[in-house]
């Protein structure tokens, strides 16, 4: 048997990789100070980031400010538009595609200067993030904090861009992707998995015990059946905006549910998320039609524009 398709090993170096990452997340992450309130030193939260925290996916909204400011070409951000969509259209698990489509999220910035991108960052976050957060998650994440309980964001997303997120948020820090980093910039490599599926639930319990954290008293939040695995690992689990596989599992287990989602148009049409995706940054995909709204089952609601009378 070819051993490099034995699903066994394939298992195997899936869940090892899935522990470098989250170990690799959890030694990453930055604690900011603490609250002015009593602290609960074994209480925490954890939040994904993306259709959970804000509309969208963090390194499109990224992406797409970087490709305004000329920070790379459009054939590049094709190349990243179609391989994330494959990925997110086949809901694989499988390390090879997960790693080749962070990869390829990473590649716009490989050679770059971390400075200069976080820099960059912030710029983005006020022009493009900042608008699409969700109030009602982020009521959750005040609550937890004016409990003296520590909040964390949890995200496939690469740390820095996680933390800058956080820290801006005024959340405790984040758990993200960890790139390899030499001297001061991108190599375009990760270490490794991405912070995917049962790598968050890893990166989750290394800080726990780093942290001193009780997981039976810590809650956590997604939108995608992706994060299971995380959700699992807690004592109180919760399901923001979540996709059809996440509510139908939390129904069926008891978790709670909340939708912020706005009610959809009674009118609209579906493409495939790479093609919007490419739209949205620039490339000229001639779609025309409205709004687009990433979605993580791989296809975008593009919902018509109201027409002038």
């Amino acid at each position: 048997m070819n051993a490099a398709r034995d699903p066994q090993q394939q298992h195997a170096g899936l869940l090892r990789a899935s522990q470098v990452a989250g170990e690799a997340s959890a030694a990453a992450a930055e604690v900011s100070p603490p609250q002015l309130v009593e602290p609960d030193l074994t209480g925490a939260a954890f939040f994904d980031v993306d259709n959970t925290v804000m509309r969208g996916a963090s390194i499109f909204h990224l992406a797409r400010g970087l490709a305004r400011r000329k920070f790379f070409t459009a054939g590049e951000v094709a190349d990243f538009a179609f391989k994330q969509a494959k990925f997110v259209m086949g809901g694989s698990e499988d390390l090879a595609d997960m790693t080749s489509a962070t990869e390829a999220a990473l590649a716009f910035v490989k050679g770059k200067a971390v400075k200069e991108v976080l820099d960059l960052g912030e710029e983005i976050f006020d022009e493009l993030m900042s608008r699409k957060l969700w109030p009602g998650t982020l009521a959750l994440a005040q609550g937890h904090l004016d409990r003296g309980q520590r909040v964390w964001l949890v995200t496939a997303t690469p740390v820095e861009l996680a933390t800058l997120i956080a820290r801006r948020l005024g959340l405790t820090g984040a758990l993200g992707t960890v790139s390899e980093i030499e001297n001061g910039s991108y190599t375009g490599r990760l270490i490794g998995a991405p912070l995917h599926g049962k790598a968050k639930a890893e990166a989750v319990r290394a800080l726990a015990d780093r942290e001193g954290l009780d997981l039976v008293r810590c809650t956590a939040y997604s939108d995608s059946a992706n994060d299971v695995p995380m959700l699992s690992v807690v004592g109180r689990a919760v399901a923001v905006n979540p996709d059809s596989t996440l509510r139908k599992h939390a129904r069926a287990v008891g978790w709670e549910i909340h939708d912020y989602r706005r009610a959809r148009l009674n009118t609209h049409y579906y493409i495939p998320a790479a093609l919007a995706a490419a739209a949205g940054l620039g490339i000229g995909v001639g779609v025309g039609i409205g709004a687009a709204r990433v979605r993580r089952d791989g296809w975008t609601l593009i919902e018509p524009l109201a027409r002038k009378p």
